[in-house]
């Protein structure tokens, strides 16, 4: 017996393992959309205070009177329904309630099945949009059309007040909705704001949801420092569910007409953008003006492998287009705002442990006379070979690339000759990999041939190089449980050490087709060569030591913080440069110290610091903070130092001005002002280099924007922009000057747009 009571006890001692949590599973019965085949064999249910008629013939329903089948819903003071037409006719205070939309009225005779008839006097909400009006008369032609006659549309939503007025309204002696194209069309409309009318609109489409449809897109009219008064109207082509255009046609009162379009295409096997510009006779620069891009991305699959076509061509009519059209180099188009234009092409085979590539690569240099740029070398054309083979014996991993590139220039600009230049690369590594920490030896071959168009001044027509580059790489983990600030964390402290060696060979007759001076960070640190490109191989006898921690927090895995530090250790001068160069000579790098830490979701900072000991400064400082506690609300500030180039201060920020602390619905709160803005501040210079300052005003069914921009288009030139923007939420977007919303997205880190579009509601949602 006392074995039993210890037994017993020892039982409810033990914590009782805790029961699955209960898993929701959806009824077959509660489908999103019902199929007509489907709707046409649903019951009718009826009820109410009194039901006379005869069985599967005819119904009279009085007091509280309801009808349901499927996903319809009809609600009314008297009812009569007829089974053979499934007709249903009401009066008094009927409501119906069709998948998550609803009408009110006072007169209804429907067909319920078909959803077809008329309602008198009504009133309607849609579910997706949430937006209502009211109407003398909706005719129902089907379960998606119905036409509304004497119609008005908003979706401003009605607060307590008596006095109530919409902001805005749109109000049509009729409007044509059309729930499966998510297209209204008004026609004899007018468009009011704040009680005045804003635009008499014979016919007019609008959405009726976040899908594409072909039609007018808000026009644009703003004041441009170089363009003066523009006129923008955009035309959107829904051509297939794969493809759309948008055409664009512009006037500016100081320049003319800018026509534009942008073509787009998506296909399971391959993707593309193609868009032009063309303006004739620009009063700016007395000339034609036009612009080009093509995206295009494919692969086709073969049983010998997958061939993948990839292009990207850009060009412009002339040296200045990049600072004339600052308004069209934005989002998709920002490779125009850049001084060099690529037109890139290549053809790829991947095998199972192979690639080939042919490429293509030419460049448009937009030149300008207070900044030249000495032009990169076109490759017309590369052809490159990679072999990795997997899985091979001993844990070996051996990599062979073959290259030959033809580089082409004008050598009057780069004072250098032209050249056929072919290298091959082979690399074999041991990697030895622990729990604890890691040994990876690694040797490398590069053997190169240069054939040049003309002889160099030492006479030679062709030359070669190889050079072996031995490394070895090395690291330990640690890892132990502490706790910082009351929380659980996992710390690691990482020691690493690199030493790579390559001997030295003189090229400093080679000329520098692609070459350039890597960054110096704590990623290149730990590299074998300190170039960039195949013309310049380091002569390195370099150990690089370096130690790195990291906070992962023990609940979640995230990495709450990492602190690095490194430094290279130099035995013998360098000797190989680039032309202009400064050879390193310290035995020991400046030091190396770098931070990112992620405390809380609200919080990041970042920071990486180049530390010269001789002069006792930093060389290169880089220090970032953001705040984000919440939705649209965001401030980010940045310092950079590059000791005698540049040093500058970044702040972006966007936030609510009243109220700024109280809780935030997604964006969706009304009556809220928010500021918003960048500045980038030269300390060197003491000036703004980029402002874009403004304010929003996010009511419950409008959104309004006032940006002034001012962006540095070179050293002596800037372009000024005043924009200006309504959006009517769920309906339409009216802009004054260029396209404010995208100058923001552009320029203030973690922006987010106000009132954005979410998940489509459920009918459920809104279910009687």
């Amino acid at each position: 017996m006392a074995l039993a009571w210890a037994g017993l006890a020892q039982a409810q001692e033990a914590p009782l393992e805790p029961l699955p949590a209960p898993v929701l599973r959806a009824s077959p019965m509660l489908k999103e959309t019902i199929t007509d085949a489907t709707r046409s064999l649903q019951p009718v249910y009826v009820r109410g205070d009194s039901i006379l008629g005869q069985t599967d013939v005819h119904t009279v329903i009085d007091g509280h009177a309801e009808l349901r089948r499927s996903d319809t819903i009809v609600r009314a003071d008297r009812m009569e329904y007829t089974v053979a037409d499934d007709r249903v006719q009401a009066e008094g205070q009927v409501h119906i309630n069709r998948a998550g939309n609803v009408y009110d009225g006072s007169r209804l005779d429907l067909e319920v099945d078909a959803f077809r008839g008329y309602f008198a006097d009504a009133n309607y909400r849609f579910l997706v949009t949430q937006a209502h009006g009211d109407a003398s008369k909706i005719d129902f032609l089907d379960h998606e059309r119905s036409v509304v006659h004497d119609a008005t549309y908003t979706t401003c939503q009605r607060d307590n007040e008596a006095s109530w007025e919409p902001d805005w309204v749109l109000k049509a002696k009729v409007i044509r909705l059309d729930q499966g194209e998510q297209v209204g069309v008004a026609e004899g409309a007018s468009l009011q704001f704040k009680g005045r009318t804003l635009l008499p609109i014979p016919k007019m489409s609008f959405p009726l949801s976040d899908k594409r449809k072909s039609g007018l897109l808000p026009l644009t009219i703003g004041l441009d420092s170089i363009s003066g008064v523009e006129y923008v109207q955009p035309y959107y082509w829904n051509i297939a569910p794969n493809r759309d255009a948008t055409l664009t046609s512009t006037v500016m009162t100081k320049r003319g007409v800018n026509l534009g379009t942008e073509f787009r295409y998506l296909e399971p096997n391959y993707k593309g953008q193609l868009r032009f510009d063309y303006m004739p006779s620009d009063k700016l620069r007395d000339r034609d003006r036009w612009s080009y891009g093509l995206k295009h991305q494919g692969l086709v699959a073969s049983p010998w492998g997958t061939l993948s076509l990839d292009m990207n061509l850009n060009r412009v009519s002339d040296n200045n287009y990049w600072r004339d059209f600052t308004r069209n180099n934005s989002g998709a188009n920002r490779v125009l705002n850049t001084r060099l234009l690529p037109s890139d092409a290549s053809l790829s085979w991947f095998g199972p442990d192979m690639t080939l590539q042919l490429r293509t690569l030419k460049w448009q240099t937009l030149q300008d006379v207070a900044s030249p740029i000495v032009p990169p070398y076109d490759r017309m054309p590369q052809l490159q070979w990679r072999y990795t083979p997997l899985n091979l014996d001993h844990g070996l991993d051996l990599t062979v690339e073959a290259d030959t590139t033809r580089f082409e220039a004008d050598p009057l600009r780069t004072r250098q000759t032209n050249a056929q230049r072919s290298y091959v690369m082979a690399e074999l590594s041991r990697p030895f990999l622990a729990p604890g920490g890691f040994f990876t030896p690694k040797l490398k071959l590069h053997a190169s041939h240069y054939q040049f168009d003309d002889r160099l001044s030492n006479g030679m027509g062709a030359t070669s190089r190889t050079l072996p580059t031995l490394s070895l790489d090395s690291g330990l983990v640690f890892e132990r449980e502490t706790k910082l600030f009351g929380r659980n964390l996992l710390q690691t402290l990482e020691p690493r050490a690199f030493y790579t060696y390559t001997p030295y060979r003189n090229q400093s007759m080679l000329p520098v087709y692609d070459t350039a001076l890597n960054d110096f960070n704590l990623a290149t640190i730990y590299s074998d060569n300190n170039y960039s490109g195949q013309d310049r191989i380091a002569d390195n006898n370099l150990l690089t030591l370096g130690v790195t921690t990291r906070f992962i927090d023990a609940d979640t895995g995230a990495e709450s913080a990492r602190l690095g530090v490194a430094q290279r250790v130099r035995f013998s001068d360098q000797r190989v440069t680039l032309p202009g160069e400064v050879p390193a000579t310290d035995r020991l790098s400046d030091i190396l110290f770098g931070a990112s830490i992620n405390w809380t979701p609200k919080w990041a900072l970042d920071g990486a610091v180049q530390y010269n000991r001789e002069t006792g400064h930093s060389e290169r400082t880089t220090i970032g903070a953001r705040y984000s506690p919440g939705s649209y609300r965001t401030v980010s500030a940045a310092y950079r130092l590059q000791r005698g180039t540049s040093e500058q201060v970044d702040v972006g920020w966007q936030w609510p001005i009243r109220n700024p602390w109280a809780a935030e619905d997604k964006g969706r709160n009304g009556g809220r002002w928010y500021s918003v803005g960048r500045l980038n501040y030269s300390i060197q210079d003491r000036k703004l280099v980029d402002t874009v300052v403004g304010f929003e005003y996010d009511s419950c069914c409008w959104v309004g924007r006032v940006v002034l921009e001012r962006l540095q288009s070179s050293i002596t030139t800037a372009n000024t922009r005043l924009l200006f923007q309504i959006e009517f939420v769920g309906f339409s977007r009216l802009s004054l000057g260029a396209n404010p919303l995208q100058s923001l997205k552009d320029n203030i880190p973690r922006y987010q747009a106000l009132r954005q579009p979410g998940a489509a509601p459920s009918r459920f949602s809104n279910y009687d």
